[in-house]
């Protein structure tokens, strides 16, 4: 195929620009297909092939009988294939995106706890003891951790930087990273770095709460890496096996009193 974009390829462009530019505010309806077609100066296939590529990618609304519209173009739409993407992805790349995790949790959790509400901080506490009540659930313990971590995301005020880490932290990955809890032995472990971070974020301590974080992902990621090395992850994915040091790294927060 030549370098030169297709004609569907340039109707996305096209639109995308017109959205961007404000000439398709949020919330704005299109014109028809005909007129668009009209004002893009393409046949009315790109431009039908192109809304539905925007509709997926969540800027456009296509509303059967009434017409498309421009979203919100809220973070939370935009990034919302982001998770999809990871769902797709394989054990190498997994720990890659764990490696995205400790870069922005531990600073979104210290961002969270010199911002979180009191009703917040409920819903935080809601998901540390569902976790504990259901600590020989893994299906619950997926779920729930999923909770608490958005509702400290969600606790930043930064609609974007919740959206990254909602998509980053794909079931799939949570789900991994909570058998290789369960395999070893270390659920317990993991509900006192919950803990840590609840009690966190609760003293207000955004440098405690970006410690707790960052210890927690740490240790979810080490766990990680062992569970993919028995499933033969390739030799050069670094970092596979534990060592002394980062087993007692893994352990070195103790549930509060």
């Amino acid at each position: 195929m030549s370098g030169r974009m297709s004609l569907t390829d340039e109707a996305i462009s096209r639109i995308r620009e017109l959205v961007r530019s404000g000439h398709f505010p949020a919330g704005a309806k299109l014109p028809p297909e005909l007129e668009l077609a009209g004002e893009l100066g393409v046949s009315r296939g790109p431009v039908r092939e192109a809304v539905k590529a925007l509709a997926v990618a969540g800027v456009l609304d296509v509303r059967r009988g009434d017409g498309t519209y421009v979203t919100s173009l809220a973070p939370g739409l935009l990034l919302a294939g982001l998770g999809s993407a990871v769902e797709m992805m394989g054990g190498g790349t997994l720990l890659e995106l764990m490696e995205i995790r400790r870069l922005l949790e531990p600073a979104a959790t210290a961002l969270a706890a010199g911002r979180i509400t009191e009703e917040q901080l409920a819903v935080v506490r809601h998901h540390l003891e569902a976790m504990r009540a259901a600590a020989d659930d893994v299906e619950l313990l997926i779920v729930h951790d999923a909770g608490f971590h958005r509702s400290v995301s969600l606790a930043t005020g930064n609609e974007a930087l919740t959206a990254m880490l909602e998509g980053i932290s794909s079931r799939t990955l949570r789900a991994r990273a909570w058998r290789a809890t369960v395999d070893r032995g270390a659920v317990h472990l993991t509900l006192a770095q919950h803990a840590a971070i609840y009690a966190a974020l609760a003293d207000r301590d955004s440098a405690m709460a970006m410690a707790a974080a960052l210890v927690h992902v740490h240790t979810s990621e080490r766990w990680l890496r062992a569970h993919l090395d028995d499933e033969d992850v390739p030799p050069d994915v670094p970092g596979g096996h534990f060592d002394r040091e980062s087993d007692a790294l893994a352990g070195s927060v103790d549930p509060p009193r």
